[in-house]
């Protein structure tokens, strides 16, 4: 009886610590595609565009791709921590109206330096390196 319960708790404790690996995991990676919720003030941020495919994409590789509704960006960036360092964000040229263009720069702007993040679930907020910005995103 004893030999049972004591191989019944080693595999529980085998299995909580699997599921608890798994979960930190996921939820500590920048990797994959995230669309914008809001962007600019942070005591106020903005709604985005509706009806745009405003999004970001982090690749395992260190690429930085996305379009924030008008034009495609690219870049490099590499995580540090809280912090994530860009380099220089190669865009496509395009004139759209605003308030799309007015979305795309504010973005864009807040990608320029080492900004910090807070991943809450599936919710990212990238803040700029002043603090007055953020860029509010949620995992696709």
């Amino acid at each position: 009886m004893k030999k049972s319960l004591l191989l019944s708790f080693a595999l529980l404790v085998m299995i909580g610590s699997l599921l608890t690996a798994c979960a930190g995991t996921a939820s500590a990676s920048l990797d994959g595609s995230w669309t914008l919720i809001s962007y600019g003030s942070s005591s106020n941020p903005t709604p985005a565009v509706a009806d745009t495919d405003a999004s970001l994409t982090f690749d395992k590789d260190g690429q930085l791709s996305g379009n924030v509704g008008c034009n495609g960006f690219g870049g490099e960036y590499k995580v540090d921590g809280n912090a994530i360092t860009c380099g220089r964000i190669m865009s496509t040229m395009m004139y759209c109206t605003d308030p799309i263009m007015q979305q795309e720069g504010t973005t864009l702007a807040v990608l320029v330096e080492t900004v910090t993040f807070k991943l809450d679930g599936d919710q990212l907020t990238i803040t700029s390196a002043d603090g007055n910005s953020v860029l509010v995103l949620a995992r696709k």
